[in-house]
């Protein structure tokens, strides 16, 4: 069990903290902002063997996320030179660095990085490569799978990517609406290499319904949001749902994955994560 929940809670949670802290300090501070998601997840690496799982674990990562931001940016007086000018008057005891890990601040956090990160300024597969690892918690690996290309040359993508939004200070808000048509698309293209990442894994484990569920559960946030209700974001959570309904009937009694006699057999070993990616051209 132990061994299990840390690597579960991470593929759920990581990205949250991570969107949830760039919402409160800042786009320029994303790395800041994945670091401290990793050191809590090393603190529960640690901590949990030797005094065992919490009765809430989530609760437990969120509250050391919590402190290790405030301590960060206490330590390193960042709120000072960054921070402090926004807040103006508000203290410390008042609660001005108070991190708010509720579900709806989450979800607020998540939409306004994912339309932040689908930003013009980058290109169309960088937009996309940044959102699978930043978002949707994608290793460099499962990236560069996707692309039909190399570690080395999406790790570069990656910091170029980080460089520029890092330089243009971008504000971690929705767009106007007119600015959100424009950037769906590529948010669309990312929920769905996300959902097929999951269909057909890279990972030691063919099929990861979590990584479907996760794609399902931000296309759904679009449908929830007003200025994205619109028949495409409707169309791609209908075929989402329509391909989850058979998950259950993807592996036999032996864990492997069902293949149909009726079809071609090679089609089913190509990665409909890499067949995606066919969707940017």
């Amino acid at each position: 069990m132990q061994q299990e929940i840390i690597p579960h809670l991470f593929r759920t949670e990581y990205r949250k903290i991570v969107a949830v802290l760039c919402k409160r300090f800042g786009f320029n501070q994303l790395e800041t902002a994945e670091d401290i998601a990793s050191d809590t997840f090393l603190a529960a690496a640690q901590l949990w063997p030797l005094r065992g799982i919490p009765a809430q674990p989530t609760a437990w990562l969120y509250q050391v996320a919590k402190n290790k931001a405030l301590n960060h940016f206490q330590r390193r007086q960042l709120f000072a030179a960054k921070i402090a000018p926004l807040l103006q008057l508000e203290s410390l005891e008042e609660g001005a660095y108070q991190i708010d890990l509720s579900e709806e601040n989450i979800l607020d956090s998540q939409l306004r990085m994912i339309f932040a990160i689908c930003n013009p300024l980058l290109s169309a597969e960088a937009q996309i490569a940044m959102a699978l690892r930043v978002l949707c918690g994608f290793g460099v690996e499962e990236i560069a799978a996707a692309f039909l290309s190399n570690k080395e040359t999406i790790q570069k993508r990656l910091t170029r990517a980080k460089e520029k939004l890092r330089a243009a200070n971008l504000p971690l808000e929705c767009p106007s609406e007119a600015m959100m048509q424009d950037r769906l698309q590529n948010v669309l293209k990312t929920l769905y290499l996300l959902f097929n990442e999951g269909y057909y894994s890279h990972s030691n484990e063919l099929l990861r319904k979590d990584l479907c569920l996760e794609a399902m559960r931000l296309t759904q946030m679009l449908v929830d949001h007003a200025p994205t209700q619109l028949p495409e974001v409707y169309a791609l959570l209908a075929l989402m749902c329509f391909q989850a309904s058979r998950l259950n009937a993807r592996k036999n009694e032996w864990g492997d994955i069902v293949l149909y006699a009726d079809q071609d057999e090679s089609q089913w070993n190509q990665p409909l994560l890499a067949r995606g990616i066919q969707l940017l051209h």
